[in-house]
């Protein structure tokens, strides 16, 4: 069965696109920590990170680093952290979150609630940043 990021993929569940590659997709955590935090994938499904082949890996990283970058100018922020957990969907991917701090990091802590239209205005703004 398709795993969630999967169906993303196939455009069988929306989500607020911030940039696509033949290989990867970023787009808008809908249950985030942070405004902006934002998913990062390779299009291939493939479980655990560093199950990933060096070529796919080092692409979803590079990839990764354009998409922090344009977030960064738009989210205020001190930094964009980056996180691999691995455990809550069965598809490799990387949080990038805008943080001024380590505790903001900490996936314990309660999601916030963002309207539809406000990620839509988000993801509108991030993209205009990304190169």
């Amino acid at each position: 069965m398709a795993s969630i990021f999967t169906r993303i993929i196939n455009g069988e569940i929306p989500c607020h696109k911030i940039a696509e590659s033949e290989n990867y997709l970023a787009f808008l955590d809908i249950s985030p920590l942070a405004k902006g935090h934002t998913l990062v994938i390779p299009k291939k499904e493939v479980d655990y990170i560093y199950d990933l082949d060096d070529d796919t890996l080092s692409g979803l990283m590079l990839f990764s680093k354009g998409v922090a970058k344009a977030i960064e100018k738009v989210m205020p922020c001190a930094r964009i952290g980056v996180t691999v957990i691995g455990l809550e969907v069965p598809h490799a991917h990387v949080h990038l979150i805008p943080i001024d701090n380590v505790k903001d990091m900490n996936f314990e802590k309660p999601k916030l609630t963002i309207e539809h239209t406000e990620l839509a205005e988000i993801a509108e703004k991030i993209r205009t940043e990304y190169d």
